[in-house]
């Protein structure tokens, strides 16, 4: 048996464990309840294929419909979208071109999920601009599910990433204007981590999502993120649906918040309703929710869509039908 089969049955036996002596305490319990039974809606993949993505990146959205449209798998079509944004120089906020840290280092965060629930990660990774590509060859590649710096860079190389300078000149300028104040006050929606999350659905009506960015602006070194965390930045579960996140997070990791949503779908919410739900959760326990964005998008088996954010400004990119439009999201903190 190989060792991620042994890991896998290992966790199997575990959770049934768990779950009879769950079982056993709730059968002691004066009031038993009967677990939830979700009845699924009939799948209709007419609808399909579909892709969306955070923020108003129509070209990376256009690239992963269309690939989704000659049939390519999910998680190639969400991998070749992400790389439009991961290559464009003037995105201060993922792949090349992206807003350094502090000292001047442009490290990237990356992962992937595909439809059967196998999970990929890169974090904080110098000198490589498709990311994406790099954490699915971590998941594909290697025993790992996650590699971290100089680890995850050689791996690359080895993979045959090319290794190229990440720092623009335009980032460096920004940069050094930074420095004459040294302070991090973010503006909403205007954050520099604005992270390109992609949820695609193919033509077989499989699910898998992707997440990138280059992080907070001017970090202290070694911060990491949301986005390559699973359960935080991105979650999938095909049977059910999938989420992704962008904006501060920090916020995110606090709740889990692609994770949430998916539960919350699990349990008969809509993809809208879990995103709203997913926001409440951040605003109930920070009373500082006015200083910061955080949004969410999602999408369920069925095709359907919804995102929500805390401040107005946040929108995603759906390709449906051969159409690619920007839908405004709704908003938590109205007037």
């Amino acid at each position: 048996m190989d060792r991620r089969k042994f890991i896998k049955n290992t966790s199997i036996t575990g959770i049934a464990v768990a779950s009879g002596a769950a079982i056993s305490a709730c059968n002691s319990s004066s009031e038993n309840k009967p677990d939830v039974v979700i009845t699924p809606k009939s799948v209709d993949k007419s609808k399909f294929p579909i892709a969306i993505c955070t923020w108003g990146f129509v070209d990376a959205n256009a690239a992963a419909g269309e690939a989704l449209s000659k049939n390519k798998k999910a998680l190639d079509a969400a991998i070749e979208g992400v790389a439009v944004e991961e290559e464009n120089i003037k995105n201060t906020t993922v792949g090349k071109g992206g807003a350094p840290d502090r000292d001047g280092n442009v490290t990237l965060d990356a992962c992937v999920m595909d439809s059967n629930g196998n999970y990929g990660a890169v974090l904080a990774v110098e000198n490589i601009t498709n990311v994406a590509a790099l954490a699915c060859k971590v998941m594909k590649e290697t025993p790992h599910v996650m590699l971290a710096g100089k680890g995850a860079e050689e791996f690359g190389y080895s993979q045959g990433f090319k290794k190229e300078n990440l720092l623009t000149e335009a980032s460096k300028e920004a940069l050094e204007k930074w420095k004459e104040t040294s302070e991090y006050k973010p503006i909403i929606n205007i954050e520099n981590h604005d992270t390109i999350g992609m949820l695609c659905i193919d033509k077989d009506g499989d699910i898998a999502g992707v997440c990138s960015t280059s992080g907070l602006a001017y970090k202290m070194k070694g911060r990491i993120g949301d986005s390559a965390i699973i359960g935080s930045g991105l979650f999938v579960d095909n049977a059910i649906g999938a989420a992704v996140a962008t904006g501060m997070g920090e916020e995110v990791l606090k709740t889990v918040g692609s994770f949430l949503i998916v539960e919350l779908m699990r349990q008969g919410k809509s993809p809208q309703e879990a995103c709203e739900e997913a926001i409440h959760r951040i605003t109930t326990k920070n009373d500082k929710y006015k200083n910061f964005q955080v949004a969410y998008i999602a999408i369920n088996k069925y095709g359907e869509t919804g995102s929500y954010c805390i401040h107005e400004g946040f929108s995603m990119m759906k390709y449906q039908n051969g159409k690619n439009e920007n839908i405004k999201s709704d908003f938590y903190n109205k007037p």
